[in-house]
């Protein structure tokens, strides 16, 4: 019955995991060989390494899959590496797909049919996923059943299936996007943090020593400190170096080679790339350090206004060179600072604000 009710799902399945093309995964496909296995290996996180030690180990014990994890973040924090090591600490199958893959209840049922008694589920970017797939994972989930409806008005029905027992890891970068039924029915949810320098330091002389990359640790920790938080973009920085100690320098990433390297590839002293930059001189040159609307600052830039909000603005407000108010984006002293212009004097009558005990 299961495989007469399955058997039109076009779902490309493998041995060991499920790699939905619509996934967007294949940044990460080209970093798998730096991805850490084991969770003594994961650098950072530590509280959250902790707390899944902590999970993983008492599932080792009872011989029971562990509970379902949610792993929130900016992008490239690692939430796709934690997925693997939690299979690997427990000795499980990983499938992968994402929540854009998953347009249909077949789809989700599909997957979970061929799942074995313990596997884990990623599902990268789990707040895109629809409604009606959404709500066929609920008694997975819970019960470890799937609930198929065949046919349609009076004569539908509902056929149950159950399902083995597995662990679900999901991994979004949108955690206000997860209704709270699917947020409620995770064990664990936990949001990463960006990196300390010192970590990524570790992190990316590891990767050298996987890749074969003579490095020295100034170099390593130049490129660390402009890696904007992120290990992803740490090890996206030391692949552009190696390139240029390769061609242009010795081929050792020293901090010259670091340095030089970084400036050629358009990343400055404080992690900016070109579109960064580009943000601020628009802001700053053009309308005067704002306030400007946002779809104004993007046109002014060519980028369409969901990059500008959610992939550069993040970084330039953490960096403290730009605020988000009420009226549009305003450039910080700090901003002109970093572009080597002076800012405008305030206009001739404003007050600046009150202290809270003036």
């Amino acid at each position: 019955m299961r495989e007469e009710l399955l058997g039109d799902v076009e779902v490309d399945l493998d041995d060991d995991a499920l790699l939905a093309p619509e996934a967007g995964l294949d940044e990460d496909a080209a970093e798998a060989g730096l991805r850490p296995r084991r969770l003594d290996d994961f650098v950072g996180q530590a509280e959250l390494k902790e707390h899944l030690s902590i999970i993983l180990e008492a599932a080792r014990r009872r011989g029971q899959a562990a509970d379902h994890l949610l792993f929130a973040g900016p992008p490239g924090l690692g939430k796709t590496s934690l997925a693997g090591i939690v299979a690997n600490e427990i000795g499980v199958a990983l499938h992968v797909t994402s929540g854009p893959a998953l347009e249909r209840a077949g789809d989700l049922a599909a997957i979970l049919s061929q799942l074995a008694e313990g596997d884990v589920l990623f599902i990268d970017e789990i707040h895109r996923l629809p409604r009606t797939v959404e709500e066929v994972l609920y008694p997975a989930m819970e019960d470890f059943v799937v609930d198929i409806v065949l046919g349609k008005g009076p004569a539908a029905r509902t056929i149950r299936i159950d399902v083995p027992r597995f662990t679900l890891v999901g991994a979004t970068t949108r955690t206000g996007l997860i209704t709270g039924p699917l947020r409620d029915r995770f064990g664990l949810v936990a949001r990463l943090d960006y990196y300390e320098p010192a970590d990524l330091e570790a992190i990316v002389v590891r990767a050298a020593g996987i890749l074969d990359v003579p490095i020295e640790p100034e170099g390593a920790r130049e490129i660390a400190r402009r890696a904007r938080g992120t290990p992803r973009i740490a090890n996206r920085l030391l692949r552009r170096v190696r390139d240029y100690a390769d061609v242009r320098a010795s081929g050792t990433v020293d901090l010259d080679a670091a340095r030089s390297g970084l400036d050629v590839f358009g990343v400055d002293e404080r992690g900016l790339d070109k579109v960064d930059r580009a943000l601020l001189v628009a802001l700053c040159e053009r309308f005067g350090g704002g306030p400007v609307g946002l779809s104004t600052l993007a046109i002014g830039v060519a980028e369409p206004t969901e990059t500008v909000e959610d992939v550069h603005e993040p970084f330039l407000i953490r960096e403290g060179l730009l605020m988000r108010t009420p009226r549009g984006r305003v450039a910080t002293p700090a901003a002109w600072a970093h572009l080597g212009l002076v800012a405008p004097p305030p206009p001739p009558g404003t007050v600046p604000p009150a202290g809270l005990f003036d």
